[in-house]
């Protein structure tokens, strides 16, 4: 059975102000485009002293803050938000960065960094790839199951909820680079016994100029799968989410 990802601890809710630490920031740079970063979000880039996350997300915002930067990488993680926490007990403003919404893919970490600072971490939301690929599709999220695939181990669980909710409603997919692609999800999907005729949009590098959109079928994105075990390439970039319409 595959472990839980570590979720944030609970720490008593209580207005800002009235906060007894200096709360942590953490806070999600959006899809990727600079225009779909939150206003707060720049105001908590301004006034950091320490910025820690993972270098790919990192990367991004570099230039709109003047911190202390402390790229993480899986091997790196736990060395850095060791220092980070240091840096807080110090009395700096310290802040992380996600991709996307902290609240979509991006908990674990969140949960990570609230262990290692020992303090509350206040979340600020910012626009996923989700939110944008159900836009561009026209889907609904009150008639959508959004799962991501950004877990370490086996993905089981996650397929058994996707198999029991195809067709009825309509999935909003993150795949996992670069084991679990569009192409290796829709094989799972179709060899449990998933309807084929599914229509599918496979959305890449939303919000950037070359964003891109491949329309097909659940049957027909399954046929060109070459990526079982990570064996093959995919036809997509890692920045991909996949959405399989329900049949309503």
């Amino acid at each position: 059975m595959t472990a839980p990802e570590p979720a944030p601890r609970q720490f008593a809710t209580e207005p800002e102000e009235e906060s007894p630490e200096r709360p942590v920031s953490a806070f999600g740079i959006g899809p990727g485009n600079p225009s779909y970063l939150h206003p707060r979000a720049r105001s908590i880039l301004e006034s950091a002293d320490v910025l820690v996350g993972f270098e790919t997300v990192l990367d991004r915002v570099r230039h709109l803050t003047d911190a202390d930067v402390l790229s993480c990488t899986y091997d790196t993680e736990a060395d850095r938000l060791a220092a980070f926490a240091d840096r807080v007990e110090d009395g700096e403003a310290g802040a992380a960065a996600l991709m996307g919404d902290p609240n979509v893919s991006g908990y674990a970490f969140l949960g990570k960094v609230e262990r290692a600072v020992d303090r509350p971490v206040r979340v600020t939301p910012g626009v996923s790839s989700v939110q944008v690929a159900a836009s561009r599709s026209r889907t609904p999220f009150e008639s959508s199951t959004v799962v991501t695939l950004h877990a370490r181990g086996d993905l089981d669980g996650a397929f058994d909820r996707l198999v029991r909710e195809a067709g009825d409603r309509n999935l909003l997919l993150l795949p996992r680079p670069f084991d679990y692609m569009p192409e290796r999800i829709a094989s799972v999907l179709v060899g449990r016994g998933v309807d084929g005729s599914l229509p599918v949009h496979v959305h890449e590098r939303l919000t950037f100029e070359d964003e891109a959109c491949t329309r097909t079928t659940l049957a027909e994105l399954a046929a060109t799968d070459s990526t079982a075990d990570g064996d093959g390439d995919s036809a997509f970039c890692d920045l991909s989410v996949v959405v399989v319409r329900g049949r309503r």
